[in-house]
């Protein structure tokens, strides 16, 4: 299979370490970048650092937000087709709404348990890569 990457834009070094550590149980042949910011993801793709084919973006975050990067990269017509799934821990109904709007392919709120983030990457990969 054709080397699959993933780009996580998350200011939670946390976050990221345990994305990481489930992305390799759930599927090892994928690739995790990451990102602290929007800013960072943003100058990943213009720097041409690497090509992904699925986004996973916080929303809270510091100096470009989520819904920034999300604007941007689907203004970029080099980047707007890969799909950007939002991964915060926002429960709020009107977020969800308003990135679908601009573009986002899913909503996750971030799970509580180990388990439960294996089964969310899992199921997006199986509906997103295969």
């Amino acid at each position: 299979m054709a080397n699959r990457v993933i780009l996580l834009v998350d200011d939670d070094m946390d976050d990221q370490e345990l994305f990481g550590e489930a992305m390799a149980i759930v599927d090892s042949s994928v690739t995790c970048h990451f990102a602290s910011d929007g800013e960072e993801g943003l100058r990943m793709f213009e720097d041409n650092a690497f090509s992904c084919q699925l986004i996973f973006l916080d929303l809270n975050m510091p100096k470009m937000n989520g819904k920034q990067f999300l604007a941007a990269i689907k203004q970029n017509k080099a980047f707007s087709n890969i799909p950007v799934i939002i991964f915060t821990t926002s429960l709020r109904e009107k977020d969800a709404i308003e990135t679908a709007g601009m573009g986002a392919a899913h909503f996750l709120t971030k799970p509580s348990s180990f388990g439960e983030l294996c089964k969310q990457l899992e199921d997006i990969l199986a509906m997103e890569l295969s």
